[in-house]
């Protein structure tokens, strides 16, 4: 994590180190396979080529794309965050509450991942799948509770230096 006194935008790839390379990777696949897809599509529907399920790979991307963007930002500490209060207030103080707010997020995604867990058991023997091309969702849902566990671990880290 940055310090901080570090400026907005002041995190560079290296400061991620191989997690957030990963998920760097990760969510770019994502946004090719998106943008390939829709552009087959747009394409095929002015040549007579008919790209059926591209709305079904679109929406499959976004899983990767939104999960790999979201543990991305908890990795260099860029969500969006408003101190107009914080700024205020004697240094210690100010860092007891970011420390409150990280432990508020590890909890937020904690239960993020509990509820999805729960959907993802409740459906697991459906063999829940998309409509035209059959792409499996409980993969996607797995992947989903993956990244909001490794984001609570990455907020109970934040807080647990902080208190350091």
């Amino acid at each position: 994590m940055t310090a901080e006194s570090d400026p907005p935008g002041a995190h560079s790839e290296a400061a991620a180190g191989p997690l957030g390379r990963t998920a760097y990777w990760i969510g770019s696949a994502g946004l090719l396979i998106a943008t390939a897809a829709d552009a087959i599509a747009v394409a095929g529907r002015h040549t007579g080529f008919h790209l059926l399920g591209s709305i079904e790979v679109v929406q499959a991307s976004v899983v990767l794309i939104a999960s790999s963007a979201m543990v991305a930002a908890t990795i260099v500490g860029a969500h969006a965050s408003v101190h107009i209060l914080t700024e205020r207030l004697r240094p210690g103080t100010a860092r007891r509450l970011a420390r409150g707010a990280a432990l508020l997020g590890t909890l937020l995604f904690l239960l993020i991942a509990a509820g999805s867990a729960w959907v993802a058991s409740d459906l697991w023997s459906g063999f829940e799948q998309t409509e035209l091309l059959g792409i499996p969702l409980r993969w996607l849902r797995l992947l989903w509770i993956a990244a909001a566990l490794l984001i609570a671990m990455l907020f109970l880290r934040t807080a647990t230096r902080r208190a350091a």
